[in-house]
């Protein structure tokens, strides 16, 4: 990976991806804001693996080592409120407070491990 290519596991993983979110488009074809979801998660997801992989190429600390810290914490992030936005309106509303609690306790642990620890 070391010449900028990719590995036959990312490849399938990608593969993976593209093909499920395929069908799932495909399924919710009439519902503009589920095909809207599977594009936005799919583009975050894929957002986030190439900052990973930049943060991997980085040695040590500095600015930009930073930058994609912070890059892959709101990524990260937005995945986490998009899934929860939408897990939590199926589940009785005290099952939703706690979907969303675990949401906000992943970003705020999320935030302390790549920020302040």
């Amino acid at each position: 990976m070391a010449d900028g290519r990719y590995s036959t596991l990312t490849r399938l993983g990608f593969g993976a991806l593209a093909f499920n979110s395929a069908l799932a488009v495909y399924n919710s074809w009439g519902d503009a804001a589920s095909v809207a979801f599977v594009l936005a998660a799919d583009a975050a997801l894929a957002l986030l693996f190439l900052c990973l992989r930049e943060f991997e190429r980085r040695p040590g600390g500095g600015r930009r080592r930073s930058s994609i810290k912070a890059a892959v914490w709101a990524l990260t992030t937005l995945l986490i409120a998009m899934f929860a936005s939408r897990v939590a309106p199926l589940m009785p509303p005290p099952v939703a407070a706690l979907v969303w609690a675990m949401a906000v306790a992943t970003a705020a642990a999320g935030f302390w491990a790549f920020f302040l620890s």
